[in-house]
């Protein structure tokens, strides 16, 4: 398991807007819905699009590609729930973002 990385300031990111940033040598989108954080592999499994620059809706992110939503809490592909994108855990301190791999007992 790997440690948290900072990803940025609270005001860096916008409610309901995805951001990408690198964690652990990967892309990863992070969302934020008023208190609440979450973050999943930021790359669409069907052609490699980003899901940050997706639209969010709800609990959903829609691939700007080809219309593909995941859901942002577990990474779920809506239309199929045997495949989904990695989840990340989420934490905040003193107006700084941390992510990380979640361990691997999930």
């Amino acid at each position: 398991m790997s440690d948290y990385e900072s990803v940025g300031k609270v005001s860096d990111f916008e409610d309901n807007v995805g951001k990408a940033v690198p964690v652990d040598g990967r892309m990863v989108a992070v969302f934020k819905k008023g208190d609440e954080w979450y973050a999943i592999d930021d790359l669409c499994p069907h052609m490699g699009a980003s899901l940050a620059e997706g639209h969010v809706e709800g609990e959903s992110v829609t691939c700007p590609w080809h219309a593909w939503r995941f859901c942002i809490k577990d990474g779920t592909w809506e239309d199929n729930p045997r495949t989904k994108v990695d989840c990340f855990d989420v934490k905040v301190e003193n107006d700084e973002v941390w992510v990380r791999e979640k361990p691997d007992a999930e």
